[in-house]
């Protein structure tokens, strides 16, 4: 047996495994601290009809309570949620462009710089934590935290009700939607639906995935083959292509050092082996999503891809290699969620 034969079969059965351990991660109904959110959301999940698939399609929802998510929507755009009244959730997130900033980091009030690349929040309710470092386990934890960032909004619940509670189209939504009115449970409820129901649609890879040969080129084909092959599925994988593991940024020695100046989880946990760990990126929207990485110093797609394979997989690939892989990224990228729609 080749030495190539057998890390495509072992990077494969590494890939089952976490996939299994995601949907397993998933099903659990406890996992999620936002369960009475969810039960506003209603998704139809596909049964796999290949055993040894390592990435899954999204699900598609099925409905969403309207009142909530559109209230939501309205929150996550206004710049109330600030000090200065200058800066939204989506001032970082821009909803219709990837689910990011387009920064290397963001820009939170009086023009202060974060330390972090933003993530999208497109599909981010797939992800097993939230933040590069996998500080909150779910999008309910996650929401405050960038409001009381005094680099971010800087600003804090009786300000932000306070401020609300001074616009009657707020007042009325929240009235028509809960007896409690405006409180910071229901603005975080109504935030987290809305980012629940952010859920890519009409993807090339899932439409690929569930039997549409036709879905992907001749060249992403090719991609495919080459991201299972070459081990890209040990990472990005399951539902989200990524987002559900934890992983070391590759082998330290062949990293440039503008990504080895954060230690990552090491700086939440102290544990020496946390040390340059983070929450791996999901792919989904990746070519619109740049600059790369953690610090967003990376700023070509093709050069992202073939550092990875350099650093990550040990791989030198072609000029052709990263054509094909960059193809298929791009084939990752979907349809607004409806609700981005309506």
């Amino acid at each position: 047996m080749s030495t190539k034969y057998v890390v495509i079969v072992f990077s494969a059965l590494i890939a089952v495994f976490l996939l299994l351990a995601a949907q397993f991660y998933f099903s659990d109904p406890h996992r999620h601290s936002q369960s009475s959110v969810y039960t506003s959301l209603e998704l139809v999940s596909y049964e796999p009809q290949w055993v040894d698939a390592a990435i899954q399609p999204l699900p598609r929802i099925k409905q969403y309570d309207v009142g909530w998510v559109q209230l939501g929507k309205a929150l996550f755009k206004s710049p109330l949620l600030s000090a200065d009244n200058t800066t939204s959730c989506a001032s970082c997130h821009d909803l219709y462009n990837g689910g990011d900033d387009g920064f290397p980091v963001s820009v939170g009030i009086d023009q202060q710089l974060g330390s972090r690349n933003a993530p999208s929040v497109i599909n981010a309710v797939f992800n097993f934590r939230q933040f590069w470092d996998g500080r909150s386990a779910d999008l309910t934890s996650q929401l405050p935290l960038p409001i009381h960032n005094p680099l971010e909004m800087a600003s804090n619940w009786p300000q932000v009700i306070g401020k609300l509670n001074q616009q009657p189209h707020f007042v009325s939504s929240f009235e028509a939607l809960s007896s409690d009115g405006i409180t910071a449970e229901n603005i975080t409820k109504a935030i987290v639906a809305f980012q629940m129901s952010l859920v890519s649609e009409n993807t090339p890879i899932d439409a690929y995935l569930l039997g549409d040969k036709q879905a992907l080129s001749a060249k992403q084909q090719r991609g495919y083959r080459k991201f299972v092959e070459f081990g890209c599925v040990t990472c990005h994988q399951g539902r989200n292509i990524g987002g559900n593991i934890y992983q070391k940024m590759g082998r330290l020695e062949s990293m440039p050092g503008e990504l080895l100046n954060d230690f990552g989880r090491y700086q939440l946990t102290r544990n020496e082996q946390d040390k340059f760990v983070f929450k791996v990126p999901s792919l989904r929207n990746v070519a619109s999503t740049g600059p790369y990485f953690h610090n967003g110093s990376v700023a070509q797609l093709s050069d992202a891809i073939r550092l990875m394979a350099r650093g990550q997989l040990g791989l030198e690939i072609s000029d052709e290699d990263v054509a094909d892989l960059e193809a298929l990224l791009h084939a990752f990228s979907g349809e607004l969620p409806r609700s981005l729609k309506e």
